[in-house]
C-alpha cells in the first residue's frame, strides 16, 4: 500500500510536467547575434522613427467612443497611411451609441484566390482605454501593424507581399477595451462573425498587442501563477499567448521570431480561464473557432502605465519595437509567402 502511494506521489507530478509541457513552449534565449551592420541599424533607425510618428498621430490622446472626434481622427490617419502605400482600404462601419464606427482592412491574396482559399488574419486594435492616451495599448500595435503594411507595399521599395497558399487581412479593429470587449460590438468580433458566416477558411489569426515597453531590471516581470515559477522575471521579452487550439501557429510564430528578432521569444498555449491571457482581439476569433493568439509586452504584468493616463509616446522603446518590426516582418512573410 505505501508503494502504491509513493508511485502515486512520483507519477502524479510526472504527468502534471508533462501536461504542461505540451501547452508550454519554454523561455529560450535569442541565439547570440553579431552587431546589426551599418546598413541594418541604419534602417530600424529609420523605422524607429516613424513608428514614433504613428504612435503620436494615433495616441497623443484617449481616442474611442467617449471620445469620439479623437478615435475618428486615428482611424482617418490610419486609412491615409494605408492609401499612402498603395493599398486600397476596406472599411467595415456600424454604429455603436449612435456613433459610427468601423473596422480598416487591407488584404494580399494569392493571384488565384477564390473562396476556399485559407487565409490569415493579422491586427491591431486602434482604440484607447477611458481616459488613457493609450500610447502603449495599443498604439505600439498599430504603428508596428501600419509599418508592416508599408513593408509588405510596393511603396516600400521591396518585393510586393504575394502569398503564394493563404490570403493575408491585415486589420485594424475598433471597440477593444471595456466597455465594448468581449461584446458583440467588439470590433473584432464583428470581423470574426462575419468570417464564420461568409465560410472563408481561417488557418488563424494574431493581435498586435502592447509591445512597446521594455525592462531588463530584476523584478520587473509578473506573470499569474503558475508561470511566475516558469518564465523569467525581467520583461525584456515578446511573448505569444495562444488559446487553445492554437499550439500549432503559437509554435511556428515562436520559433520564426526567435530566428529572425534578436531579442527573447516566450511563448505557449494558456486557457481562457488564466489571469490576463484573452485579454485581446485574439479571444473574439477564439469565441468562433478560429486559432487564435496575440503577440505581446505582457501588459499589466509588466507597464505600470497600462491604462493610465501616463501612457504617452514618449513612454515607448522604439528603438526595440523596430527591432520586433523587422522580426515579424520576416516570420509573417515565412508564414504565407
Amino acid at each position: 500500500m505505501l508503494i502504491a502511494c509513493l508511485s502515486v506521489l512520483i507519477v502524479l507530478p510526472l504527468l502534471a510536467l508533462a501536461a504542461l509541457r505540451y501547452w508550454l513552449v519554454f523561455p529560450l534565449l535569442p541565439t547570440p547575434v553579431a552587431p546589426p551592420h551599418a546598413p541594418e541599424a541604419e534602417f530600424e533607425g529609420s523605422l524607429a522613427l516613424r513608428l514614433r510618428r504613428h504612435v503620436t498621430a494615433v495616441a497623443s490622446e484617449p481616442h474611442n467612443v467617449d471620445h469620439y472626434p479623437a478615435l475618428e481622427r486615428a482611424a482617418r490617419y490610419i486609412e491615409a497611411e494605408l492609401s499612402s502605400y498603395g493599398l486600397a482600404t476596406i472599411a467595415h462601419i456600424y454604429s455603436v451609441r449612435h456613433c459610427q464606427v468601423r473596422n480598416i482592412e487591407v488584404m494580399f491574396e494569392p493571384r488565384d484566390a477564390g473562396p476556399l482559399t485559407p487565409t490569415y488574419v493579422l491586427g491591431a486594435h486602434y482604440d484607447s482605454p477611458d481616459d488613457s492616451p493609450g500610447a502603449n495599448d495599443n498604439g505600439s500595435g498599430v504603428a508596428v501593424a501600419l509599418e508592416l503594411a508599408r513593408m509588405f507595399s510596393i511603396s516600400a521599395g521591396d518585393a510586393l507581399l504575394r502569398p503564394r497558399t493563404h490570403r493575408l487581412r491585415l486589420v485594424f479593429w475598433v471597440n477593444e477595451e471595456l466597455p465594448y470587449g468581449k461584446t458583440p460590438d467588439m470590433g473584432s468580433w464583428r470581423h470574426a462573425k462575419a468570417l464564420k458566416y461568409s465560410g472563408e477558411p481561417v488557418a488563424g489569426m494574431v493581435a498586435l498587442e502592447t509591445l512597446g515597453y521594455f525592462s531588463d531590471a530584476p523584478g520587473s516581470q509578473k506573470f499569474p501563477f503558475p508561470f511566475r515559477w516558469i518564465y523569467p522575471d525581467r520583461g525584456n521579452f515578446v511573448a505569444f499567448v495562444g488559446l487553445p487550439g492554437s499550439r500549432a501557429l503559437t509554435h511556428r510564430l515562436t520559433r520564426g521570431l526567435r530566428r529572425n528578432c534578436n531579442i527573447p521569444v516566450i511563448g505557449g498555449v494558456v486557457p481562457g480561464f488564466v489571469e490576463g491571457v484573452d485579454l485581446s482581439d485574439h479571444w473574439a476569433y477564439h469565441q468562433f473557432g478560429f486559432p487564435a493568439l496575440m503577440v505581446t509586452d505582457t501588459a499589466p504584468f509588466r507597464n505600470p502605465r497600462y491604462h493610465q493616463p501616463d501612457d504617452l509616446p514618449d513612454t515607448v522603446d522604439y528603438a526595440t519595437l523596430a527591432r520586433i518590426t523587422v522580426g515579424l516582418e520576416r516570420t509573417i512573410r515565412g508564414l504565407v509567402e
